[in-house]
């Protein structure tokens, strides 16, 4: 069945029940709104801005988007992308693409106007809807992007390029548009993250969105009883499809707008929210709060939160240690995905497992995984190799890029381009990116190790290890150092707390800096090694010319 029958479903059983609820804690004033069927509701101390909508409500909302795109003359095969803020309208609309037979396409909403124009053309986009954030973007490549090409805009004061979504779909009806749809139909275009070049676009069918909404539920029990605090974008698949457990399972979520740990506490409090999926600098941010006494845990009404779970890069261990400390009572569960393999699940711990904290866990359900060399081995246990993994859930291929498909697809299994290894219980460690290891006179540095060995100084607030190059061993590991609040420390300090390391494995070059990361949490290595390894060079070139 497709992915949409469980909204058809869920609207007739449980019509009048809550599905979504968006929290704004930043917007104090509810701005104006004229659907009748929102509700908006304001918390008693009127400090957090509320939107609530029912199943029936979604679902109607998604069957007009659907039958206003089909009058448009959408139909199978076309794309539609979406580029907004996670609102209350993000879903419905994506549904009602899906529902119109056409694939939906979301859009990272940091594109700059180069890459909002790159992504749409290499997906072949008919109609691209967007939010009131993105105005300048769009109106700087409008003439190019409007091309043979409807641009929709969801929000008050429509641009005069664009046509209002409220409008557009006011007067269409809110019944099912008869679109016959199969599990072998594409349904969506996500693209890569970007962190290795521009980014790719990965075609899934309904199977791949249904098989997620599966393999959530199912890894973590999600039940009627559930709530679901959402705060990553649903542009990713990581947000999307761990919502698809909330979805599978008729339950309600939150759409939490806003990543301060005292929002993420207040919304966990008031909404009575049992599963959060968390962000390492987010889960990092609690604990030095909790650590510093800004938020107190007794402030909130915390009890029924019952899973914590984490991915989209590797969770330094000491991270969920103290994570215990605090709440030892959580379930805790780390995901691990990508969107080729249609976001977070086909590598998973188990919340059973959490005396093996660092693994990234076994095969998730439904799914295959094995590590094999540069001539397509298996490597023996312990070894280090490229993870491969083979399921439901693998993409069809990188739309309109035949050779980049044919590196990574192979009889069915998709090769990840991480390094990982096994241990003797079978357990899955992430070691790396191929793409980010470090040839250091002939030694494979891995710098996820690294970062993790420094993250264990209670100085560190963030540590990215990136390769620097170098003219006698090509190249070198440079750490950059985010020290946290209220903390001083020098190189000195750092190459000191190194000693314990092997000597091939330590730091040459200390960089004290921000870390940056994707909104997926991911660190920009990229933008690292352009920094920071010119600079380095032009550094090491300087000194051999002073001597």
């Amino acid at each position: 069945m497709p992915i949409t029958d469980y909204l058809e479903r869920n609207a007739s059983l449980y019509g009048d029940e809550t599905a979504l609820v968006e929290v704004n804690p930043e917007q104090k004033e509810p701005s104006r709104i004229t659907w009748k069927d929102y509700s908006l509701i304001q918390p008693t101390s009127g400090t957090f801005y509320r939107r609530e909508i029912s199943w029936g409500v979604f679902n109607e909302k998604a069957n007009r988007m659907a039958n206003m795109l089909i009058d448009r003359g959408i139909k199978a095969g076309n794309k539609v992308g979406i580029l907004m803020m996670n609102c209350l309208e993000w879903l419905p609309i994506y549904f009602g693409i899906l529902k119109s037979g056409a694939l939906a396409v979301p859009l990272n909403f940091r594109y700059s106007s180069e890459e909002i124009q790159y992504c749409s053309d290499l997906a072949e986009l008919d109609i691209l809807v967007f939010g009131p954030e993105f105005i300048g973007r769009i109106e700087a490549i409008e003439e190019k992007l409007s091309k043979n090409r409807l641009l929709i805009f969801v929000g008050e004061s429509c641009p005069t390029f664009a046509e209002s979504y409220r409008e557009l779909v006011a007067d269409f009806p809110s019944t099912n548009p008869g679109i016959p749809l199969s599990d072998e139909d594409d349904a969506a275009i996500y693209f890569s993250s970007g962190t290795t070049g521009f980014p790719k676009a990965i075609l899934h069918k309904h199977k791949s969105l249904v098989h997620a909404a599966k393999v959530e539920q199912k890894h973590h029990s999600t039940s009627r009883d559930d709530c679901f605090l959402c705060i990553p974008p649903l542009y990713h698949t990581g947000a999307k499809m761990h919502w698809f457990g909330s979805l599978i399972s008729g339950s309600r979520a939150v759409i939490l707008k806003g990543t301060k740990a005292e929002y993420i506490f207040e919304s966990v409090s008031r909404e009575k929210c049992t599963i959060v999926w968390l962000l390492v600098p987010w889960a990092q941010d609690i604990l030095d709060e909790l650590d510093r006494g800004i938020i107190n845990i007794k402030d909130y009404n915390l009890t029924q939160w019952r899973l914590m779970h984490i991915g989209a890069q590797p969770v330094p261990p000491s991270l969920i240690k103290h994570w215990m400390e605090y709440f030892p009572n959580h379930q805790y569960d780390t995901n691990y995905g990508l969107s080729e393999s249609i976001g977070p699940g086909c590598v998973h711990l188990g919340v059973e497992n959490i005396h093996k904290v660092g693994a990234i866990g076994v095969p998730g359900y439904g799914w295959e995984c094995k590590i094999v060399d540069e001539n397509d081995n298996l490597v023996p246990q312990g070894t280090p190799g490229e993870l491969c993994v083979k399921g439901p859930g693998v993409m069809v291929e990188y739309y309109n890029d035949k050779e980049a498909t044919e590196k990574t697809l192979k009889d069915g299994w998709l090769y990840t381009g991480d390094v990982a290894q096994q241990d003797k219980d079978g357990f899955i460690y992430l070691v790396d990116r191929i793409k980010d290891v470090i040839v250091s006179g002939g030694e494979n540095l891995y710098p996820v190790q690294i970062e993790d060995f420094l993250r264990k100084n209670e100085k560190i607030l963030d540590v990215a290890v990136i390769g620097l190059p170098d003219k006698r061993l090509g190249e070198i590991a440079g750490a950059v150092i985010s020290i946290r609040e209220g903390f001083e420390c020098t190189e000195e300090e750092i190459n000191e707390f190194c000693l314990s390391l092997p000597r091939y494995k330590r730091p040459r070059k200390i960089i004290f800096a921000d870390v940056p990361r994707n909104p997926t949490g991911k660190i920009e290595k990229p933008l690292l090694r352009k920094k920071y390894g010119k600079e380095h060079l032009v550094a090491y070139e300087n000194e051999e010319n002073d001597i």
